[in-house]
């Protein structure tokens, strides 16, 4: 997320970074470890959930193991989670999907759900204007491989 940061700033997004240890382990990691991957400090909030409080409310706290799995939750204007991904550690995350899908996100409440992003939608690609003739008639809307050409 760090990296991508300014990307997201752009966009308007409002990043805040969630975890269970102290705000003492998040300045070693930030020292160590971030700031050298990314050439200075993390550039948005890191929010302690010692006591796993958040992680909790959003069902990623373990309360036998007292840490939270990782995940990502797009949280929209009017505070709605509408997208989340949460994945273990050893597998891990595509900031560029995130990137996408909040721009997705952001198109479909721009245009008040007259256009919706199809699988794999990008930027740019055509989007649908759902109505009742498009229900079994996507597929002649939408090329599969325009939408997820590279």
């Amino acid at each position: 997320m760090a990296a991508k940061y300014p990307e997201l700033k752009e966009l308007d997004v409002q990043v805040l970074s969630v975890s269970v240890d102290s705000i003492y382990v998040h300045k070693v990691w930030n020292d160590t470890e971030l700031s050298k991957m990314i050439g200075g400090d993390i550039p948005f909030p890191m929010l302690s959930d010692q006591d796993g409080s958040i992680g909790k409310l959003y069902g990623i706290y373990n309360e036998d193991s007292g840490v939270e799995t990782r995940g990502r939750f797009i949280i929209d204007p009017d505070g709605i989670v509408q997208g989340f991904e949460v994945l273990t550690p050893p597998v891990g995350r595509n900031v560029s999907e995130t990137v996408r899908q909040v721009k997705a996100f952001q198109l479909v409440r721009k245009t008040k759900g007259a256009e919706v992003t199809p699988a794999g939608w990008k930027p740019g690609k055509a989007t649908l204007k759902p109505r009742t003739e498009l229900v079994g008639n996507v597929w002649k809307e939408w090329e599969v491989s325009e939408a997820f050409d590279e």
